[in-house]
């Protein structure tokens, strides 16, 4: 999915979600609640870290 799509579907413009992708921005709880429905996911998995993310870790 690409940012414009999620833009469409979510409400939020793609310079937010850009910015949230590159950690720029803080989501608040209402956004991450907000974001999983557009994406039909429970809340979280946005949440989690990804797995490049957990292997540095280790």
């Amino acid at each position: 999915m690409t940012q414009e799509q999620l833009a469409e579907i979510s409400g939020f413009s793609q310079q937010y979600i850009s910015g949230l992708e590159k950690g720029q921005r803080n989501p608040t709880v209402v956004t991450i609640y907000e974001l999983s429905v557009a994406l039909d996911v429970d809340y979280l998995e946005l949440l989690k870290p990804d797995a490049q993310s957990r292997r540095a870790k280790e």
